[in-house]
């Protein structure tokens, strides 16, 4: 199991790992926990838990194996953001013919680049709220602000595209104005290349869990409360302002539409394995008519696994605990590299 990362989320994946551990089933799996510092060393075992210990409220990472694993081998990379969710691992782990779990290198890398992520979900023609993308070396001065404003505002979301856990994110509104604007882009280039703004939109926030490989399926729906002013970092992981409602109180037409949106989601993005699909409900438009309903947000193809994390409180509602939903992830990790294994690699 890889956990850690060099990555601005590397705290929430240890929290991920340690939890999952303490759901693994000792009798069924020999588990290695391998820890990634923050200056990229790799760590085994012992040394690993001590990197996984990160504040006086999460429990030491339990170290279950310090022997080299007993083949079948399937990697379980516990990995949030860059250098771990979107495609650099799966990349190495390909190359070093390991089965993993999750998404390949393409699904991974499209899905964390968010900017990717809505360009292909535009050309399938899966509804999304109006946004736009900046590269860093592209001019962004007052006039573009302005005329951003004017396209997406009267609220504006700035995100990193290459982030998860809202960090670098920042709501803009039309009062703060240009500069604004302008200061939030430049916080969301700390931490990557490119930057996404998004309409900001008053809608439900709900969550769907898939599952799966050829034939993937999804949970039951579940909605995020916030208590914030939006579900920002602390919101989700300190404050505990934020509620879950699982099952999402819906109509069954909207709940059976929703699962259905988030697997061809799913889909469209090449996801493997596991995926946590964000979406809006839009009941009502700005302009007090009908909403424009299921908008899908983003998708998350290695979600948080900690106690209060939506991809196994989704499952759980569903049928499937926790343990069993991790032996389901190894199934599906083997299944994938068995079928890609049995591809020609030289004309015949």
């Amino acid at each position: 199991m890889l956990f850690g990362g060099r990555s601005a989320e590397h705290d929430i994946s240890c929290v991920s790992a340690t939890h999952v551990l303490k759901a693994i089933d000792p009798q069924r799996y020999d588990v290695v926990p391998i820890g990634i510092g923050r200056d990229g060393r790799w760590v085994l075992a012992a040394a690993a838990a001590e990197l996984a210990a990160v504040g006086p409220s999460v429990d030491p990472l339990p170290v279950l194996a310090d022997s080299p694993p007993e083949v079948p081998t399937v990697v379980l990379p516990i990995l949030h953001g860059p250098n771990g969710e979107d495609g650099t691992v799966q990349g190495l782990l390909e190359l070093a013919g390991l089965p993993y779990v999750g998404s390949g290198v393409l699904g991974s890398a499209v899905a964390m680049d968010k900017a990717m992520a809505k360009t292909v979900l535009d050309a399938v023609g899966i509804a999304q709220v109006r946004w736009r993308s900046l590269a860093l070396h592209q001019q962004f001065g007052g006039a573009e602000a302005a005329a951003l404003l004017d396209d997406l505002g009267p609220s504006v979301f700035v995100k990193p595209a290459n982030m998860g856990s809202s960090i670098g994110v920042s709501k803009v509104t039309a009062d703060g104005g240009t500069g604004a604007l302008l200061a939030a882009a430049a916080e969301a280039f700390r931490y990557d290349d490119m930057v996404v703004f998004e309409e900001g939109v008053v809608a439900r926030e709900l969550e769907c869990a898939v599952l799966g490989n050829d034939e993937p399926r999804a949970s039951v729906v579940g909605e995020v409360v916030t208590g914030a002013d939006f579900y920002d970092y602390r919101d989700k992981y300190f404050d505990g302002t934020a509620a879950t409602v699982i099952p999402a109180e819906l109509d069954e037409e909207v709940s059976v539409q929703m699962r259905d949106l988030a697997v061809q989601t799913f889909a469209a993005l090449r996801c493997a394995g596991m995926a946590r699909v964000d979406m809006f409900l839009e009941e009502v438009g700005p302009d007090g008519g009908p909403g424009r309903g299921i908008l899908v947000n983003e998708v998350n193809t290695i979600p948080g696994f900690t106690p209060i994390s939506m991809y196994p409180k989704l499952w759980e509602a569903s049928g499937l605990g926790y343990p069993e939903l991790i032996d389901e992830l190894v199934r599906l990790a083997l299944e994938r590299h068995a079928r890609r294994a049995s591809h020609e690699v030289a004309p015949s």
